[in-house]
């Protein structure tokens, strides 16, 4: 019962998204299970102290063999729902304040080079023919904007203002912001408007589709991306979120002020954004 009004608090009042609500469900579940199975079934919530969830994340790492980004990924569905609890005076402590999260390795973003991405965007294969055209695009609009993968996929033709050179996107937890786009980009979006608009007479609502005039997938752009870097680029990791790195590394390499980016990118806090200062030393 805790958990469902957890649950529906996030769903009503916080405006999480459907994804996010399922993944703090199953972690709640996971820990419930555990105390229940390993230590004693009558317990609950309420009883729960920190000696329990400490056994927790050991029964994790050692029988679970989940990396430290994994546990601290639990532990904080955990907090956020003890806040809850604390919030609703359903508890009266919080077990988690004397519990320290498992320290995680800090892995800097993957990023591609600006002549890898000049490289690539210049590269001769791609064609004026509608499906070539709108793969082009979304390289360079990912490279351009920064905006996220889930962000591109929502885009709609009213989002997208050319007499302003700015886009509207919906970001995490449906908030939105302005982002601005230059005069290059916005000839090539308003070629590939065209080129779309002719291969689609019927026009459509969305701002990227398929051949069939749906809107686009993830696994379709994320397809595109991977196909595409790997033609440039010997990366492990070839994935829209590569294009996201690569934008804010050039922002900054470019003398853009940090908290200019961070508004770009749409992130909550500053510290989100500085871990791409470490990318520009790195790049240097």
């Amino acid at each position: 019962m805790m958990i469902k009004s957890f649950l529906e608090y996030l769903r009503f009042e916080r405006n999480y998204s459907d994804k996010t609500i399922v993944s703090y469900g199953t972690d709640l579940k996971q820990f419930e299970d555990f105390f229940k199975k390993e230590v004693e079934n009558e317990l609950d919530f309420v009883k729960v102290d920190a000696d329990i969830v400490r056994a927790w994340m050991v029964y994790l790492m050692d029988e679970e063999k989940l990396t430290a980004t994994s546990v601290n990924r639990k532990l904080s569905s955990l907090r956020a729902f003890y806040r809850f609890l604390l919030k609703k005076k359903l508890v009266v402590v919080n077990p988690l304040l004397r519990v320290v999260a498992p320290k995680k390795k800090k892995s800097l973003p993957t990023f591609l080079k600006e002549e890898e991405m000049e490289r690539l965007l210049d590269d001769s294969s791609f064609s004026e023919e509608f499906e070539s055209f709108r793969d082009r695009m979304i390289l360079e609009m990912f490279y351009s904007t920064g905006i996220r993968l889930s962000e591109l996929l929502g885009l709609n033709d009213s989002d997208v203002d050319f007499s302003a050179m700015q886009v509207k996107v919906t970001g995490k937890r449906n908030k939105q912001r302005i982002v601005p786009f230059g005069a290059g980009l916005a000839q090539n979006l308003q070629r590939y408007v065209k080129i779309r608009n002719e291969a689609l007479p019927e026009g459509v609502k969305a701002f990227f589709v398929l051949k069939d005039g749906e809107r686009m997938n993830a696994g379709k752009v994320y397809g595109i991306v991977k196909r595409n870097l790997s033609r440039v680029v010997s990366l492990k990791k070839k994935s829209p979120h590569v294009l996201r790195h690569t934008f804010a590394t050039s922002m900054l390499n470019n003398q853009a002020e940090l908290r200019a980016v961070k508004e770009l990118l749409g992130h909550e806090s500053l510290a989100a954004t500085e871990i791409y200062t470490h990318t520009t030393f790195e790049e240097l």
